[in-house]
């Protein structure tokens, strides 16, 4: 997976695809105070709910800009028109390698016959609970902090125009993806994870050690 980022074929385009689903059109009850020296800007915590929306996107790690588009509900049906849009946008003339997550919708029959009919498109699954994998999760990231978390959207067309014009202005300045992590640190972090799992003990040796805690056999017996 790593070598996608590092080594990506000749003649291919890797695309980092995920979607970030449930992004909430929310207006603020009262106006914040803006920002001014001495004081940071404030917002309220009440906030009126407007509905959601999903973004789709695919980041292309070699130059940095994204697909994105966005959709009601995030089921295969909605996958599959989404491919139609990487296909669409894609030159005609390169390999597509798509990095993308487990999620059931990925894998649905239906889209595995829409990659029977579209021979230049692989796919690239991630391992469970390995999201760090999929670049755009970084994509997703600096739009909720740069955009959505102090946005204020009347309405779900809002907050679709305000996604639509981040995506615009990441692809008028893109930055290509590139692959900072140490390798050393990235193994030694799993073996801590890996240690800190160890050490927990698991919920049958809990439930044994319950047992023997109220068994009268297992009493010590006062002298």
């Amino acid at each position: 997976m790593v070598g996608l980022y590092v080594d990506p074929p000749a003649h291919a385009i890797v695309l980092s695809v995920d979607e970030k689903s449930q992004i909430q059109a929310l207006d603020r009850t009262q106006p914040g105070l803006p920002l001014k020296k001495g004081r940071l800007g404030t917002m309220t915590h009440d906030y009126k709910r407007h509905g959601t929306n999903t973004l789709f996107a695919a980041l292309n790690v070699l130059d940095g800009t994204v697909i994105g588009r966005n959709m009601q509900r995030h089921r295969h049906q909605e996958f599959i028109r989404f491919l139609n849009t990487i296909e669409a946008q894609v030159p005609v003339d390169k390999a597509v390698h798509v990095i993308l997550d487990n999620y059931a919708a990925h894998k649905h029959s239906k889209v595995r016959a829409w990659l029977d009919h579209h021979k230049r498109f692989t796919f690239h699954f991630i391992p469970t609970s390995c999201s760090w994998l999929n670049a755009v999760e970084g994509f997703f990231a600096k739009l909720t902090r740069q955009r959505l978390k102090r946005g204020v959207f009347r309405s779900v067309v809002d907050l679709q125009e305000a996604i639509n014009r981040y995506v615009a202005e990441t692809n008028a300045r893109p930055k290509p993806f590139t692959w900072t992590a140490d390798p050393d640190e990235i193994i030694a972090a799993v073996r801590r994870g890996h240690q800190a799992l160890d050490s927990i003990p698991s919920a049958s040796r809990r439930a044994r050690r319950r047992r023997r805690d109220c068994n009268p056999a297992h009493w010590a017996c006062a002298s």
